[in-house]
């Protein structure tokens, strides 16, 4: 993956020294020649009544490659996923009333995982707005809660002003998803479009440089400690900052943990990287942030996820907070050293900082603290049982595909266990190769994001690990895969159930397994559906796996078809569970390593 460019320097907008043009078209062909401006080259979407409009100039650009979609929520996941592997604005397009409120679950998770993406919706003409007309939503009002901004447009000559300010606030500051809502009269409208056109954005001005007096503070108290961390969030990746924090880490020598939106920001085999923390995170990296005198957060927000029971969460810590988003800053954990600014200046500002307590004799001293965490990591590896039924192991198949789709392959997962297990036994050596739906959690988000994935990395394999549940609720963008020719590689871990709902029935519900199988006591024998012909009739490659014997070669059949999508069908155990656990509403010192097993937090004292 290319190295991103500053955060500061992101913004799709027209350069200023491009002379005044002035020309006679509509508002559709001014929002189309806006879009081509700003240099977007991909929309997902598709056409409704109140976008119809925008649709005819897009039959006659050259620039755009618009990916006709069969779902609006497909649209808006790609439009994710292709934002994640290019650093670029994900675009996607939707017409009024359902159309738009079926975006309004990928906006949402792109809210939550800072995504930058512009959703461009059709509305119906002004003078019906609010007249509960034909296909009307007040899809701005829905989605205000979930976007950066929204924009609802009535008059053409405002059309690509609102652009360019649209992907300015996506890009820049704390990335996110845009809303823009346009009128269909205002899209039918000529007018005198003009260009260059100037952004009236006068209350946006994000923080990006941190303030020099916070960071020698933070310094100070690294080179004080005894037991630091580097607790890492998706904030470094979505500042392009790895390498930074790599600096960083190998200059203090405290551990890192890589929360499950950084995997990959500091390499999993290097000696310093304890893993992910959290519900389901490693024994080390749990009892690191336990057992902290200092947090040194960096682009993470202590979400409930990592923090557990959040009076319990490293109780004798001190907290270094950075983030771009001054709203983040001891919202749930109060920070003794707050500081806002882009992540990558932040960093390179403390490798500064902390070279000078160096020079100055000043360092810290990490041995015990080091024994500790080793004992930790060798005593509680990760690792699971094989079924003793002799049926396929979920985590097997998972990494297995790890190990031989390789570290430059792209890995998008659903939610629930097989995402969990895709960022544990998957190895993360570069930043950006995992792709996941984080905060929000969304069900469905793999097949069309590991599209979006595949169009802005045509170059590299893109595997979607997904759940049979997931997989049900958006396998209709197989179609667009295979007429579009995107050939992702989707691995359903399919155990016949909501894997992780059964899982909580089986430890908190007495095993009272209440609508979680996905296959019905009177078909047991009989696949519905049957995903094979599943992918067959969608013109993708099927294939059925359920025996560990035949996983690498399923794997490697896989792998070498490249002029179409495949689809593997992974039947494996109903009742592998995720370990280790922290339960819901716990503290992390609960965590159990299996079923009523913990861990011996003096292990190595």
């Amino acid at each position: 993956m290319a190295p991103r460019t500053p955060r500061s320097q992101r913004a799709q907008t027209p350069p200023r020294n491009w002379n005044m043009t002035t020309e006679q078209m509509t508002g559709a062909q001014a929002l189309v020649r806006a879009l081509e401006n700003v240099g977007v080259d991909t929309v997902f979407g598709i056409p409704g009544g109140a976008i119809l409009p925008a649709y005819d100039p897009i039959f006659d650009s050259e620039k755009l490659r618009h990916i006709l979609v069969r779902h609006e929520q497909g649209a808006g996941h790609a439009a994710q996923g292709y934002a994640m592997v290019t650093g670029k604005v994900g675009v996607c397009m939707a017409t009024s009333g359902p159309g738009a409120t079926n975006l309004v679950t990928p906006i949402s998770d792109a809210y939550m995982d800072s995504v930058p993406m512009v959703a461009i919706t059709g509305q119906v003409a002004s003078k019906a707005i609010g007249t509960d007309a034909f296909q009307e939503a007040d899809i701005a009002g829905i989605t205000m809660p979930i976007t950066k901004h929204n924009f609802l447009v009535t008059k053409p000559e405002d059309i690509a002003r609102t652009i360019v300010e649209a992907f300015h606030i996506a890009a820049t500051g704390r990335p996110g998803p845009v809303l823009v809502d346009i009128a269909k009269d205002a899209l039918q409208t000529t007018f005198d479009f003009e260009w260059p056109v100037t952004m009236q954005l006068p209350g946006y001005r994000p923080v990006t440089r941190p303030h020099s007096k916070q960071v020698r503070e933070a310094a100070r108290l690294i080179v004080e400690s005894r037991r630091p961390v580097l607790y890492v969030g998706g904030g470094v990746l979505k500042a392009g900052a790895s390498a930074e924090l790599k600096v960083l880490a190998e200059l203090t020598g405290a551990p890192v943990v890589t929360t499950l939106m950084a995997k990959g920001a500091l390499p999993d085999s290097h000696p310093q990287h304890m893993g992910m923390p959290g519900m389901h995170g490693s024994v080390g990296a749990v009892g690191a942030l336990q057992k902290a005198d200092l947090l040194v957060t960096l682009g993470a927000r202590f979400d409930d996820r990592v923090t557990g029971k959040l009076d319990g969460f490293a109780p004798n810590a001190k907290v270094v907070h950075a983030d771009i988003d001054p709203a983040e800053i001891s919202k749930n954990r109060h920070a003794d050293v707050p500081i806002v600014g882009d992540a990558r200046e932040v960093i390179a500002d403390l490798i500064v900082a902390v070279q000078a307590e160096h020079d100055a004799g000043r360092t810290g001293d990490y041995e015990a603290w080091w024994r500790q965490l080793n004992a930790w990591r060798e005593t509680y590896p990760l690792g699971y049982d094989q079924p003793a039924d002799g049926s396929l192991s979920p985590q097997y198949v998972i990494q297995r595909i790890g190990e031989l789709a390789g570290p430059d392959a792209y890995y998008v997962a659903g939610v629930g266990q097989h995402q969990m297990w895709a960022a544990q036994f998957i190895k993360y050596e570069r930043p950006g190769a995992f792709l996941n739906s984080g905060g929000a959690g969304t069900m469905g988000y793999a097949v069309p994001a590991a599209m979006g994935a595949k169009v802005g990395a045509p170059g590299t394999q893109v595997w979607a690990i997904d759940g049979d549940g997931c997989f049900q609720m958006t396998n209709q963008e197989l179609a667009t895969c295979a007429i579009e020719g995107i050939p992702v590689k989707i691995a359903v871990i399919n155990n016949g159930n909501l894997g992780m709902v059964r899982q909580w029935q089986t430890l908190f519900y007495n095993e009272r397994y209440s609508n979680t199988d996905l296959q019905s006591k009177e078909t047991t024998t009989v696949r519905i559906p049957d995903f094979v012909k599943l992918a067959e009739a969608y013109g993708c490659v099927g294939l059925r796996c359920d025996s560990a014997e035949d996983v690498d070669a399923v794997i490697a059949k896989a792998m070498e078809i490249d002029d179409a999508p495949v689809v593997i069908d992974f039947v494996v155990h109903q009742d592998a569970m995720v370990w280790p656990m922290v339960a819901a509403g716990t503290a992390n010192d609960d965590i159990k390593i299996a079923r009523d097993m913990a861990p011996d937090w003096e292990n190595g004292d």
